[in-house]
């Protein structure tokens, strides 16, 4: 299995980073994105540098192409600005122009929105890219589950990413387990 995963410029990097961790510790190969805003929101909520495999404005990427062949794709974070591009055809960089062949060759995409709450635009873009095929999978916590720490609410996020991607995993308590 390969799946390549975008943090972009929204809150919530720490899923993303922790998404990735997984992957590789599970042997899935695993390419990184990540957006300029990335960087920066990556920084102030977490303390580190995160080297992606390849820059969100890197056109000669493979990944820029229809004919590399990838199983899914991860946007976690995704900011409104991404998912806005991505919903009204916008493949202005490679984390867009990946989300758009994605769409094209019917491959799995999830889209990891944080914002809260919702305006009717981002509605619309969440049902548009719905549409089109996507999962959006909002970075909203659960209780039931009784999360004590950062630690246990990231595993949740990540262990129900896990889920979509059809990958097995025991990361958070399950409800009635």
């Amino acid at each position: 299995m390969k799946v390549v995963v975008a943090i972009t410029g929204a809150s919530g990097s720490i899923v993303g980073v922790r998404l990735i961790e997984e992957l590789k510790n599970r042997k899935i190969e695993t390419i990184t994105l990540i957006s300029s805003s990335g960087k920066k929101v990556l920084k102030e909520e977490i303390g580190k540098d995160l080297k992606p495999d390849y820059e969100e404005d890197d056109i000669f990427s493979p990944f820029a192409s229809s004919s590399q062949k990838i199983d899914a794709y991860v946007i976690c974070p995704c900011s409104m600005k991404t998912l806005s591009a991505v919903a009204n055809g916008y493949s202005n960089n490679l984390i867009t122009r990946l989300a758009d062949i994605c769409f094209r060759m019917r491959k799995k995409i999830i889209f990891c929105i944080r914002e809260t709450p919702y305006n009717l635009i981002h509605i619309e873009n969440m049902k548009k890219v719905t549409l089109a095929g996507g999962i959006i999978m909002p970075l909203n916590v659960a209780y039931y589950f009784e999360p004590k720490s950062i630690e246990d609410i990231t595993d949740f996020f990540v262990g129900k990413i896990l889920d979509l991607l059809g990958i097995e995993n025991r990361l958070y308590k399950r409800w009635m387990e």
